[in-house]
């Protein structure tokens, strides 16, 4: 959490710099493009495994992100962007302090191997893991149970966003925005469990809610950077783990994002 602190320390004490203030720029009717990058962290969640012949409940699972390795061809060869956990977002100012927007923040889900949890429920699969447990002890290895979401744990969203600017100078600008979203999860969930045969495709699974804190950095009223920490909550009980439609899972657990982004005023409607 120490990057979380640290941004909220710097929306806090972010020094603005000395000198004649210019008047505040005129946001309405702007339409705005970004792309970056995020890093996330999990609640540990409870998960429900059920088909026809298993309906079992593991309880408090740790999992992480698992961000890509930088380099150059990874992170900005056209082919390759969509690999890292990355944030995208196109939005439009309906007032000079207000914006909506559609974006997509593409996270990465892995569960911890080899931990241990508590497992309750039934398991008859003809496997070595067959049997009745009540608060028994389990070890996730990889023959039980591999489970992700790597490509990725996909929040669609829109968002509703306030838009102050704190400092100007003419051709740079500081602005906070702050807002509240909700949208869908469309997760590609990669599982192997108890030798089944997976399911590998994107699938509407639930629903996730946030809200985002961020300092924009605006460049001659065009370019800008945005640092972003955002706090939610994912409920996603229709998770498909297998080819079976019979075969499923559902889990719900909080979330935390730092995000980094880069993008630009695309055009600004109206304006002479």
């Amino acid at each position: 959490m120490k990057f979380s602190l640290t941004f909220l320390v710097l929306l806090l004490c972010f020094p603005l710099a000395q000198g004649q203030e210019k008047a505040k720029h005129k946001q309405k009717g702007k339409l705005y493009f970004y792309w970056g990058w995020n890093r996330a962290q999990y609640s540990d969640s409870d998960i429900n495994f059920s088909g026809a012949d298993y309906n079992f409940k593991l309880d408090n699972v740790v999992a992480f992100d698992r961000p890509s390795e930088f380099t150059l061809e990874t992170y900005f060869k056209i082919t390759n962007v969509t690999q890292p956990q990355y944030n995208a977002r196109i939005g439009y100012f309906f007032k000079d302090n207000w914006d909506i927007s559609f974006g997509v923040d593409h996270m990465k889900y892995v569960m911890s191997e080899n931990q241990v949890v508590n497992i309750n429920g039934d398991i008859n699969t003809g496997s070595p893991y067959d049997g009745s447990y009540s608060n028994d002890d389990i070890a996730l290895v990889n023959d039980f149970l591999e489970f992700e979401h790597t490509d990725g744990l996909n929040y669609i969203n829109i968002a509703i966003r306030r838009f102050d600017e704190i400092h100007n100078k003419g051709m740079f600008a500081i602005n906070l925005t702050e807002g509240i979203g909700i949208g869908g999860m469309m997760p590609r969930t990669d599982t192997t469990l108890l030798g089944k045969e997976r399911y590998d495709e994107f699938h509407w699974s639930g629903y996730g809610l946030d809200l985002m804190v961020g300092l924009n950095f605006t460049f001659w009223e065009v370019f800008f950077i945005q640092p972003e920490f955002k706090v939610g909550w994912i409920n996603m009980p229709g998770i498909r783990t297998a080819i079976s439609e019979l075969d499923g899972a559902n889990q719900s657990f909080s979330f935390t994002q730092f995000n980094v982004v880069f993008g630009g005023n695309l055009f600004h409607l109206g304006k002479k």
